[in-house]
């Protein structure tokens, strides 16, 4: 028996690649509005948080 028909046995099945897929939309929009709604002087200072270290 292949792995596909192990899948087609179990009831209920069908709602986790919609559930899956509906996660990873709401993921992404958040992590785009905040990269888009981010003040820019703190993401200037993050950028620069490598430069600015001294080597010990």
């Amino acid at each position: 028996m292949k792995f596909i028909n192990y899948l087609q046995s179990i009831t209920g099945i069908s709602i986790y690649p919609l559930a899956s897929l509906l996660i990873f939309s709401i993921f992404f929009v958040v992590a785009a509005w905040l990269a888009f709604s981010a003040d820019k002087r703190m993401i200037d200072h993050v950028s620069r948080i490598p430069l600015d270290q001294e080597e010990k």
